[in-house]
């Protein structure tokens, strides 16, 4: 792609996210027209009550979705161009599974301390992904299909466990609700606390960017090339992993956005990660920010999960996708 399109492509999400963060401090149980908001930081007066909506509940609310979306989009966007496969997502490796035993032995337990669950939570997903690498590895190596096939069985074992815990626990909806993803509750320390961790990772992708486009080539040219297939491997699950733990130990489970949305911005941008891994980053935040906006209104005030909304949307798109990985296979 040429270089203007991705100047023109990047100033449009840029324009896109600034209008989405606009228009849903708007939307909620109370309306605050865009004209006063954007008046608010003018420095203009508007009502206390109106002020302490847009500071303290939605934009800490927003800034959350927009980190959450964009660690997700990320992360699938990096293990699918790594494992060259279209089905890999960021939870394929135990990530999921591990957040939500960490989250569920936490509220099972009783823990009432501040961030105690997101803490929690961010530990079980790390110990999954050590468990899932280190079963996978063989001789120093670690195979695709291994990886894969570990993260599947590690996540089966872990989730039971979780199960088990939601059996015996009187805290039964408190978890269930936490597995099923949502931005409720965001405040500012929320964001300050994986601000640094998402953005310095997807940062650091974003420098391997080039390797990621090598490696696209199969690991034999880019061995060829000077890249260390392995150790480039471990430092991108590494990378793809923390960003993902982090994201979902304050938001919960969310499916299909680290899997669709790179989907989605391949269409729109091609393979190169240099332009793929940025517009991930906004068009994922973007969509996440939205849906998020969707499930607190459209049963106002009753809030939905926001796992709910991007299951609606995502497992279409992931049939399609099944169906025309199926009709490539077999013609």
């Amino acid at each position: 792609m040429r270089p203007n399109r991705w100047k023109l492509i990047t100033v449009c999400l840029i324009i896109l996210t600034g209008l989405t963060i606009l228009l849903t401090m708007a939307i909620g149980t109370v309306y605050i027209p865009p004209s006063e908001i954007v008046g608010l930081f003018l420095g203009r007066d508007v009502p206390s009550s109106h002020e302490t909506i847009i500071f303290q509940v939605r934009l800490p609310r927003i800034c959350l979705g927009l980190l959450v979306g964009a660690a997700l989009s990320v992360a699938g966007a990096t293990l699918q161009g790594l494992f060259k496969n279209p089905m890999a997502d960021p939870f394929i490796i135990g990530i999921s599974s591990g957040a939500g035993l960490g989250a569920a032995f936490c509220i099972a337990s009783g823990i009432v301390l501040s961030y105690a669950t997101p803490l929690m939570a961010f530990i079980g997903a790390s110990i999954a992904v050590f468990l899932v690498y280190n079963i996978a590895r063989v001789g120093g190596k670690v195979p695709v299909d291994t990886l894969l096939l570990s993260g599947i069985a590690v996540s089966y074992f872990l989730s039971a466990i979780t199960s088990f815990l939601m059996y015996m626990s009187e805290n039964l909806h408190q978890i269930v609700f936490w597995l099923m993803g949502g931005l409720g509750g965001s405040g500012w320390g929320h964001v300050k606390i994986a601000f640094p961790l998402i953005f310095f990772g997807i940062l650091i992708i974003y420098f391997f960017a080039r390797d990621m486009n090598v490696m696209l080539l199969g690991e034999e040219a880019a061995q060829h090339l000077g890249i260390e297939v392995e150790r480039f491997k471990r430092v991108m699950m590494l990378l793809a992993s923390l960003i993902t733990a982090a994201a979902v130990s304050f938001s919960g489970l969310i499916g299909f956005v680290g899997l669709v949305i790179p989907h989605i911005v391949r269409l729109l941008v091609g393979p190169d990660h240099r332009i793929l891994i940025p517009s991930s980053a906004l068009f994922g935040g973007i969509f996440l920010v939205w849906a998020d906006t969707l499930a607190r209104t459209i049963f106002a005030p009753t809030e939905l999960p926001v796992g709910i909304i991007t299951a609606f949307f995502g497992a279409p798109f992931f049939i399609y996708l099944l169906r025309s990985r199926k009709k490539s296979i077999f013609g």
